[in-house]
């Protein structure tokens, strides 16, 4: 069996167009059809159900997309550590960060990486946390900021931040004066979140559960900068990050009772093949953690 082939293959089975799998491949789509014809032919098996307008996947087609995803991942690898073996000196970073951690903590560490290493290049991908483990495990991604508590086995993981979720309401709202709430407390008031898969989102669903809330959530959003106004307008309050509100006066953020701390992990597929591009980002980012530990106060 080919690889080119096999590739047009899990492009339209992915996809599930032979159009948009042409569009893709930037082939014509004749070119790609006749490829698969072959391929069944190959394998003597029907691989898609053709319709008129519509295609699926047979129960044999659904058992190679499941295989061609993980050999295209093998042969990628392989391709990317043979450049690097004659001598590669440029690599691109593909990691996914979440858009809070994107929007305040990464941007002076990916200045300071770009510095260090002026001949790389990054392709950066927000999501919640949930889309950019999909990815990750995928091969979409070489890189991925996630919450400790959703690495499974398949992904290595190191923890780069550990952070404290931090109630967050207006100047004028009646828990500014308090030092800390409760969930129940929190849960019981009008509340801007994250949409779902994002960790934050995750967090709080899981810990709505255990103390028996149901959540009120009246705005879901995963822009930053609206959750902060809405606050700051007193339509609702939220939880964020440090990071995100230190420099908002008109802001004021109190701890949860008990504190509810978050380890952030950066990770990458245990089986994968992990490019010297991206293990110099892991190395730099670890140590960026390792400097920052040591220099806040115990």
């Amino acid at each position: 069996m080919e690889i080119k082939p096999l590739r047009y293959f899990y492009e339209v089975a992915r996809l599930g167009s032979f159009t948009r799998a042409a569009e893709q491949l930037k082939l014509a789509q004749p070119a790609v059809s006749m490829a698969i014809r072959k391929l069944e032919a190959e394998l003597e098996l029907t691989l898609f159900h053709r319709h008129e307008r519509t295609i699926a996947l047979t129960d044999e087609g659904k058992r190679l997309f499941e295989q061609a995803g993980r050999i295209l991942q093998v042969v990628q690898d392989a391709q990317l550590e043979m450049q690097e073996l004659k001598g590669l000196t440029q690599g691109t970073v593909r990691v996914g960060i979440p858009s809070m951690l994107g929007s305040f903590h990464f941007p002076p560490i990916l200045m300071a990486f770009k510095h260090r290493y002026p001949n790389l290049t990054f392709s950066v991908q927000e999501g919640g946390t949930w889309q950019l483990q999909q990815m990750l495990e995928k091969g979409e991604l070489d890189l991925a900021v996630i919450e400790s508590e959703l690495v499974p086995p398949e992904l290595e993981a190191r923890t780069i931040l550990r952070e404290e979720m931090l109630v967050t309401v207006s100047r004028d709202h009646r828990f500014a004066d308090t030092s800390s709430v409760t969930l129940q407390e929190f849960f019981q008031e009008e509340l801007v979140m994250f949409r779902q898969g994002y960790f934050h989102r995750k967090v709080l669903d899981r810990l709505a559960g255990e103390v028996g809330c149901t959540p009120n959530i009246s705005f879901e959003t995963n822009l930053v900068p609206l959750i902060r106004s809405i606050v700051k307008h007193g339509f609702g309050i939220s939880t964020l990050l440090k990071m995100a509100i230190e420099d908002d006066p008109e802001l004021i953020t109190l701890s949860f009772n008990p504190p509810i701390i978050l380890d952030l992990c950066l990770a990458w597929r245990r089986e994968g093949y992990l490019s010297r591009a991206n293990q110099a980002f892991v190395d730099f980012v670890l140590e960026q953690s390792d400097e920052q530990h040591r220099a806040t106060p115990v």
